[in-house]
């Protein structure tokens, strides 16, 4: 399956089932290398409209940090963090708050 034909699907998915997060997420991933404009605007629209679906925080925290944009980054970690606690969901909070600690460290910014 090709690249194109791959994100086509996706596209077709979450045009199909707006309210599913999933399928928004899973595009945004698949656009991260080829189109990051449209990654990070699939990403806005997952923080904005699908707060609560908590797999986006750390993925798109990376991505707005590779992309140079450290205060989104600093503020989705938080965002996330904040949501894992809420959901005790124990596994991904350790996971966002050992890539916050790195993200800080990497970045010389304090917590």
């Amino acid at each position: 399956m090709s690249k194109l034909s791959r994100i086509e699907m996706l596209q077709s998915f979450a045009e199909q089932e707006p309210e599913n997060p999933f399928n928004w997420y899973a595009l945004a991933l698949e656009h991260q290398n080829s189109s990051p404009e449209k990654a990070a605007s699939l990403f806005h629209k997952l923080l904005n409209e699908h707060k609560g679906y908590l797999p986006t925080y750390y993925h798109a925290a990376h991505f707005f940090a590779e992309h140079g944009d450290l205060d989104l980054a600093k503020s989705v970690f938080e965002e996330g963090i904040h949501l894992a606690e809420k959901e005790k969901q124990l596994n991904t909070l350790r996971e966002l708050k050992n890539s916050y600690q790195n993200f800080l460290f990497e970045n010389d910014l304090d917590g």
